[in-house]
């Protein structure tokens, strides 16, 4: 048997497929977007644990085809329309729906026909809204109040996924993580607004100099390698005493403390003063405050294994080796 991860090429469903292989499982990727040498490098030795399949979530012929060729008893549903800006939920607001809700639709019943033990949803913490107190952290039992169209589809993606293993006699488990910043994040035809951390790690490795940033906001944001070892963890546990969890390292950090630990860790980064205000980044403009972790701590004992300095000089090192400069 084998564990499925839709998004497996994607930024975050690469980070969770290449843990999942570590973790010893053989792994299905399902995407839209072919694999590729990035994709194969960031794999290593793992490659041989993972089986790439072209599709989409949409097409349910291609999904039928999926379940004849190989049986699966996890899924780990990854695959998502990421919008944060107005301008492109506008444009696609269609797409968002169909991606977000119709393929997750299509999963459930995919896992429901080919009797899976574990469904497990990576939701995002734009459930919780974007809008509200930035010094309140959230927990598992806030209610949820999204006011975007990805917020809104993801937590309905939740109450889906809560229902139909209800109906249907499987687990299901949904993941709100955090921002997630690290490698093999890429514009793609599904993700085309970049995180901060990002931006100015690619302007530094170009040589570019960097605007300070003398906003006071922040966001939680979790290296990429902890949220997929946060994902594997509620993937294997035997037992879940909860069907939500916050994956997070629990810290907000504002623009400043990102690139002042840049700047402690590579000196030849250049810092300049704007010679304009513009529109700051979306993933640091004003929003919600941190998550709280600590409901998956006390369930399965899990906790971030990365702080900010620690994932900036591992993320760097990575684009260096894979000369990821972008």
């Amino acid at each position: 048997m084998a564990t499925l991860v839709t998004g497996g090429t994607g930024f975050v469903g690469a980070n969770i497929v290449r843990e999942l292989a570590a973790c010893g499982h053989d792994v299905v990727s399902f995407d839209i977007m072919p694999d590729d040498s990035l994709v194969h490098a960031f794999l290593g030795d793992l490659r041989s644990r993972v089986t790439f399949v072209t599709g989409d979530i949409l097409d349910t012929e291609a999904l039928e085809t999926l379940g004849r060729d190989h049986s699966f008893d996890k899924i780990v549903h990854a695959a998502v329309f990421t919008v944060n800006r107005t301008s492109l939920e506008t444009a696609r607001s269609k797409d968002i729906l169909d991606i977000n809700l119709s393929g997750t639709g299509n999963l459930l019943e995919f896992a429901r026909v080919g009797g899976v033990q574990r469904f497990v949803y990576v939701s995002s913490g734009a459930a919780y809204g974007l809008t509200r107190d930035p010094d309140q952290t959230y927990n598992e039992d806030d209610p949820a109040r999204p006011d975007n169209l990805y917020g809104i589809t993801k937590y309905a993606s939740e109450c889906l996924a809560r229902r139909y293993g209800e109906l249907h006699g499987f687990s299901t488990v949904s993941l709100r993580v955090s921002t997630p910043y690290g490698p093999m994040e890429r514009v793609t035809g599904h993700r085309d607004n970049m995180s901060t951390p990002y931006q100015w790690t690619g302007q530094m490795l170009r040589g570019e100099p960097i605007s300070i940033d003398h906003t006071d906001y922040g966001r939680d944001y979790t290296y990429s390698l902890d949220t997929a070892s946060g994902v594997a963890a509620v993937t294997d546990a035997p037992e879940l005493p909860h069907d939500l969890y916050n994956i997070t390292n629990g810290v907000p950090v504002t623009g400043g403390q990102i690139q002042r630990t840049l700047a402690g860790l590579f000196p030849d980064a250049r810092l300049v003063e704007p010679e304009r205000v513009s529109e700051p980044p979306s993933s640091l403009g004003p929003t919600r405050g941190p998550l709280s972790g600590y409901r998956l701590w006390h369930d399965l004992g899990w906790i971030a294994g990365y702080d900010l300095a620690a994932g900036l000089a591992d993320y760097v090192k990575w684009r260096q080796e894979n000369e990821f400069l972008d």
